[in-house]
C-alpha cells in the first residue's frame, strides 16, 4: 500500500479529541493517566498521615497533660477575730468549758469534768471541786433545820451514763423516749460536768428517784433555801426541754463555768 491508504498518526497524544482517547490502546491511557492517579495517592497518604498525627498528639495531651495543684482549703475568715464554733460531730474533750448546743431527746450536750476538777463529797461521789463545798455547806445548813439531805448521785462519765440508759432501757423494755425522759443519753447528761446533784431525804429513802419526793421536808427545805447555796432544780415541772419532771435533780450554777456550761446552750 502506498502512503495515501494509510491513517495518519499524530506526533503526539494530545492532538486526539475526546472521542479518540476513548478509542486509543489501553496501554496509551494508563500512560496519560499515570500522573494525575500519583497526585491523588500522594494526597490520600498525606492526609492519612496528618489524620494519625492528630489522633496520636490528642491521646497524649489527655493522658499526659500537666493536672493543676488543687488549692488548700483556706480557713473561713471570721469578722472582728471571732472563733468558729466547733462542728456538733466533733466531740468535746473533758474540762472543755463550752457545752455544744446541740441536743438529743430533749437533752444538750456537756463535756466530761477531767478527775482534777472533781473532789469527794460522800461516799464513793464526787463532785466538781466549786460545788463540793457549796453541797456540804447546804447539807449541814439543813441538818441543823432537822432536815437530813442526801447525795445519791453526783458526778458521771459517759460510760456510767452509757450504762444508766442503754442497759437499764433494755431491762425494763422501755422505748427511747420513755428512756430519755428520765435519764439522758451518754455525753448529754448534766451529771458529766460534776456540777449535778441527785438529792434524796434520808428519813424518806421510798421517795429517792421519784416525783413524789417533792413531798418530802428535803424538798421543801430545798425550794427555799437552795439558791443561798447557788443550786437549782434542772427539771422544774414544765421545762422548755421537755425533760420529764425532776424535783430530786439538782445543779450549781454559782461560779462562772457552771454559769456557762448550763446557760449558754439554752441561750443559742
Amino acid at each position: 500500500m502506498d502512503d495515501a491508504g494509510l491513517p495518519k498518526v499524530p506526533k503526539r497524544l494530545s492532538e486526539y479529541s475526546a472521542s479518540q482517547h476513548d478509542d486509543l490502546p489501553q496501554a496509551y491511557r494508563e500512560s496519560r493517566d499515570e500522573p494525575r492517579k500519583s497526585k491523588n495517592s500522594l494526597k490520600l497518604v498525606g492526609l492519612a498521615i496528618a489524620t494519625f498525627l492528630l489522633v496520636i498528639l490528642s491521646f497524649l495531651w489527655s493522658n499526659f497533660r500537666p493536672q493543676p495543684t488543687p488549692l488548700a482549703a483556706s480557713p473561713t475568715v471570721r469578722p472582728s477575730g471571732a472563733v468558729a464554733k466547733p462542728s456538733v460531730t466533733q466531740p468535746i474533750a473533758p474540762g472543755n468549758v463550752e457545752a455544744s448546743p446541740d441536743q438529743v431527746l430533749g437533752h444538750y450536750r456537756y463535756a466530761e469534768a477531767p478527775q482534777s476538777e472533781l473532789e469527794p463529797v460522800a461516799d464513793g461521789i464526787k463532785m466538781h471541786k466549786a460545788a463540793a463545798p457549796k453541797f456540804l455547806a447546804m447539807v449541814d445548813a439543813a441538818q441543823a433545820e432537822g432536815v437530813n439531805l442526801v447525795l445519791i448521785s453526783g458526778f458521771r462519765s459517759v460510760e456510767d451514763q452509757t450504762h444508766l440508759f442503754f442497759d437499764v432501757k433494755a431491762e425494763r423494755g422501755q422505748n427511747t423516749d420513755t428512756r430519755a425522759d428520765v435519764s439522758a443519753p451518754p455525753g448529754y447528761s448534766e451529771h458529766h460536768t460534776g456540777y449535778a446533784a441527785d438529792i434524796g431525804d434520808a428519813n424518806e429513802s421510798s421517795t429517792n428517784l421519784s416525783q413524789s419526793f417533792d413531798q418530802t421536808a428535803a424538798f421543801k427545805w430545798l425550794q427555799k433555801n437552795a439558791a443561798y447555796y447557788s443550786f437549782e432544780m434542772s427539771f422544774a415541772k414544765g421545762n422548755p426541754e421537755k425533760v420529764s419532771y425532776e424535783p430530786w435533780h439538782w445543779r450549781y450554777v454559782g461560779d462562772r463555768k457552771s454559769l456557762e456550761i448550763f446557760y449558754r446552750a439554752r441561750k443559742k
